[in-house]
């Protein structure tokens, strides 16, 4: 399993679209639900969005690229931002009932 987590700022009169965007991705999420991920998007009160992905498969892939909202999302992110998209590999470090911690919490047992 690996974990990411991906943190930019965007221009202030940028982050209303952007945020449209992020939910665009989720809502064709919700309508495909796709296996093998988990995926998190926050937005901070000073326009840093933080997205958290965690996949099932050891080299990070996932069926979020394939999505036709997250590729309209990744076109012009760059523009949309002040400081650009920073992905990073995390360890968790704690997790209180914010994150499965197990294969036998993805199997619901």
């Amino acid at each position: 399993m690996r974990r990411t987590v991906i943190r930019y700022k965007t221009k202030p009169e940028m982050s209303d679209r952007n945020a449209e965007l992020v939910a665009a991705v989720f809502a064709e999420l919700q309508a495909a639900q796709p296996e093998g991920f988990r995926y998190l998007s926050l937005r901070l009160e000073d326009d840093t969005f933080i997205h958290f992905v965690e996949t099932e498969a050891d080299d990070g892939s996932s069926a979020l690229p394939k999505l036709a909202a997250f590729q309209a999302f990744q076109s012009g992110i760059r523009e949309r931002c002040a400081e650009p998209p920073l992905p990073k590999g995390v360890t968790i470090v704690g997790n209180y009932r914010m994150l499965r911690e197990t294969e036998n919490a993805l199997a619901g047992v």
